[in-house]
């Protein structure tokens, strides 16, 4: 099945070979070329990756990052910067993020491209003894199907918003480790990263609120605790 790839890159002669040579590579390219023209196709399609450049007209890479990541917290992406803006930006917002500077070989992207991909595979593929079913005060949550029920009333969970749970709930009434959560789930604790279990924490907290006695409390520096009772 061909890997669906969102694509924004305003340099048409750049654009035009990368977007070829991805196909030619079995990838499914979507191109756009300024920021907010990024932003509307990736809230309105779902894609397995996106690829950024920083430098774009109407919004850079950074910031279509931070709407990606509050919109498909999911969402994987790596960025296409030049070496000066990668010392300034990059460095500045200390990102373990994947990056290329330009110019770079197609074999090279491809390389990186495909590791990402299969860095989301490898963390949401799930050890069989660790899919259990919880109780969370009034709530079940069973991670194998991926839904929370309370009273008959059922929330449907992707596999982010499960894996955070679990985490949560195997760690009820202490304090999941931020860093070690991130690293578990997401493979990286870098900076947009954090931002999407930020986003995940809101979903979760929202979808819990209607039990009084539960709690997801935000430990400064250190992680989040699911507090029952």
């Amino acid at each position: 099945m061909e890997k669906k790839v969102l694509f924004v890159e305003d340099d048409l002669n750049l654009g035009f070979v990368v977007k070829d040579q991805l196909e030619d590579h079995g990838f499914e390219v979507d191109w756009a070329t300024k920021g907010r023209q990024g932003l509307s196709k990736a809230l309105s399609n779902d894609y397995d990756l996106a690829l950024l450049d920083v430098m774009l007209p109407e919004m850079g890479g950074f910031d279509l990052a931070e709407e990606i990541v509050e919109a498909k917290p999911e969402l994987p992406f790596l960025f296409l910067t030049a070496k000066s803006l990668l010392e300034d930006k990059l460095k500045g917002l200390k990102l373990g993020r994947d990056y290329l500077t330009k110019p770079f070989e197609m074999e090279e992207l491809v390389l990186r491209m495909n590791n990402v991909l299969n860095s989301v595979q490898s963390s949401e593929s799930t050890d069989e003894e660790s899919k259990k079913n919880f109780k969370i005060a009034s709530y079940t949550f069973d991670y194998v199907n991926q839904y929370l029920e309370r009273n008959g009333s059922r929330q449907k969970l992707t596999k982010k918003e499960a894996d955070v749970l679990r985490m949560l709930a195997i760690n009820m009434n202490e304090v999941m480790n931020r860093d070690q959560a991130l690293k578990a789930i997401w493979g990286s604790d870098d900076y947009f990263n954090g931002r999407s279990m930020d986003v995940f924490i809101s979903k979760l907290r929202k979808y819990l609120s209607e039990d009084e006695n539960i709690q997801i409390i935000n430990v400064h520096g250190v992680g989040f605790k699911l507090a029952t009772g």
